[in-house]
């Protein structure tokens, strides 16, 4: 990043807005963060951790003085949250957001302040815990991970490379597509997976001899149902924003399920090492092989 941020405003001081704002502040390239939120007890913890400068509850107050502004709430929140700063942001100021469903986000911008839409430009970093809050932050989150930017076409050509940059000087790797491709492809790759490992504790949870399950559950166990320890509200506000995308998605999936048990159900030992083979081929070329 040639230059720094003068001030920084993230919107939503959690685990990706708090990373984000540790990242920069490593790396040297912000001089003020402002941090917003509904939480005091979250905003005080920031300011002490010094992941912040200052806080406030404000939306139109954090952003008044912002360069740069980083929207990192639960999608359902995003529209308030453009309509907020309306008349308020500086007209020089960009913004950019960490939302898993580009689409719903574009949406609300363009309903609640379509005069700001040359200025936002979406982003979506692919990095993440299974942890909320500010403690759970920490500045190498982002680094060798992927960002996706989702330029509009209102945006110009150089407040899509300021964005690219703060991503980069957070030490992510950034790349491009459209915002309806960027929804399908995350609506397979993280929204899926996380509906099966909800899906799957939720229906373990209410067997009768749930007790014992649980407590007999190996690491395998443990590891795939990770992210079902994920916040709630946000994966809620993923479901609805990108249903069109994971709905069709789920259907598929519940197609492939019904033909796994109908061969487990026939002992067709042939076809299962087929899909098993078939799927062990395609994990280890698309994801073990990815640098």
């Amino acid at each position: 990043m040639s230059t720094s941020i003068g001030t920084l405003a993230v919107i939503g001081v959690g685990l990706i807005g708090g990373s984000l704002a540790r990242a920069l502040r490593a790396a040297g390239k912000v001089n003020q963060i402002v941090g917003c939120g509904r939480g005091k007890a979250n905003l005080d913890e920031a300011v002490a951790l010094g992941v912040i400068d200052r806080s406030t509850h404000d939306i139109a107050e954090a952003v008044r003085d912002a360069d740069v502004v980083f929207l990192s709430v639960p999608l359902g929140a995003m529209r308030g949250a453009f309509a907020a700063m309306r008349g308020s942001l500086p007209a020089t100021a960009l913004i950019t957001d960490g939302g898993s469903a580009k689409g719903s986000v574009v949406a609300d911008c363009r309903a609640a302040a379509p005069e700001l839409l040359a200025r936002f430009v979406p982003g979506h970093p692919i990095a993440g815990t299974e942890n909320n809050g500010v403690a759970a932050s920490f500045a190498e989150l982002y680094q060798n991970r992927r960002v996706i930017l989702t330029p509009l076409a209102e945006n110009d050509a150089a407040s899509v490379v300021r964005v690219r940059e703060m991503w980069q000087a957070c030490g992510a790797e950034v790349t491009e597509m459209p915002v309806q491709h960027h929804d399908e492809v995350l609506a397979a790759t993280s929204h899926l997976p996380h509906m099966l490992a909800f899906g799957l504790v939720d229906m373990l949870a209410r067997l009768k001899e749930n007790d014992e399950v649980f407590r007999y559950a190996a690491g395998g166990f443990r590891d795939f149902t990770r992210i079902a320890s994920s916040n709630p509200v946000m994966w809620r506000d993923i479901c609805i924003a990108n249903r069109q995308a994971l709905g069709p998605m789920l259907a598929a999936f519940a197609d492939e399920m019904n033909e796994l048990a109908a061969r487990i159900g026939a002992a067709d030992g042939d076809a299962l090492l087929a899909i098993f083979e078939r799927a062990k081929a395609a994990r280890d070329r698309y994801v073990d092989g990815l640098k």
